[in-house]
């Protein structure tokens, strides 16, 4: 096992932080705004998130980086500045946990397909190279390549960020079929921890999708599969509509009682995605400690 996760697992589970997007969104962001460009219009407004993770016991935080490659920066007149914004996310995040956590940097899709010719496999392993490199110079301690439907896609992504030496995380998006047990493009959980150990992932699990009931019988079926360390971020419930926007009911003491299950079903590294706030990680925290 990598030396890093040996460290932080002595102490297991390690809880990891919680949703981005709604908390830049409660902070200014507008809805389809680039989140990754506030790394570099309004740093101190991201470290407000990341700090707010840290403050509510976060071992582990990520960065403000999912979709900063050069496809979806592209979308936002941003694809020459890569390199720019993935260091000052990996530097931001680094401020905010000031030694008391340690920073995994986010790596998302590029919402390229290659099974539609949209992208060749050259083209994907140089765009997350870039960003992984640019990470790593921006000081973060491992990268998490979250989010991922596509094997392939994943396990590129897995390569170039294996490449700057640092540990990694691959995190898988199910929700799928009639057991919600596949990815969109038909992944099971016992396919991508074969495939993703083999290629050489630290740690593997699932991201977003789903809430914590449909991922318990997923992060089982991980834990089954694989000796790797499991790393489990649910969605807080189901969102309601309200005033067009989506708002997540989950309470803090509900949020911990299911992330607790989901530690008893073999998550090393436990936290939350969508609708995921400080206070529902804060309460987690306090019933780790």
């Amino acid at each position: 096992m990598n030396p890093l996760f040996e460290q932080l697992l002595a102490h297991k589970p390690v809880v990891t932080d919680g949703a981005w997007g709604t908390e830049m969104q409660a902070r200014g962001l507008p809805i389809g705004g680039c989140p990754d460009a506030w790394n570099l219009t309004n740093p101190e407004r991201v470290e407000e998130v990341a700090r707010a993770y840290v403050e509510a016991g976060s071992r582990v935080i990520l960065t403000n980086t999912f979709g900063a490659n050069r496809f979806t920066l592209e979308r936002h007149g941003l694809a020459a500045r890569v390199l720019e914004v993935n260091r000052a996310g990996a530097a931001i995040s680094k401020r905010a946990a000031n030694g008391r956590a340690k920073v995994f940097a986010s790596i998302g899709p590029t919402g390229r397909m290659l099974a539609m010719g949209e992208v060749t496999r050259e083209e994907l392993r140089s765009a997350f190279r870039d960003q992984a490199a640019a990470l790593a110079e921006g000081g973060a301690d491992a990268l998490v390549v979250e989010t991922m439907t596509d094997l392939d896609e994943a396990r590129l992504a897995l390569d170039a960020a294996k490449s700057t030496g640092l540990p990694v995380v691959v995190s898988m998006v199910f929700g799928v079929g009639g057991k919600a047990d596949r990815t969109i493009m038909g992944i099971t959980p016992e396919q991508a921890a074969c495939e993703l150990e083999e290629c050489g992932a630290d740690a593997i699990g699932a991201n977003c999708g789903i809430g914590a009931d449909a991922m318990m019988p997923l992060c089982e079926r991980f834990w089954m599969a694989t000796d790797l360390p499991i790393w489990i971020k649910p969605n807080a419930g189901l969102p309601e509509v309200v005033d067009g926007k989506a708002v997540y009911q989950t309470s803090p003491a509900e949020f911990t009682h299911a992330a607790l299950a989901l530690v008893r079903a073999g998550a090393s590294f436990i936290g939350g995605c969508c609708g995921t706030s400080p206070a529902l990680i804060a309460s987690l925290s306090k019933h780790m400690g």
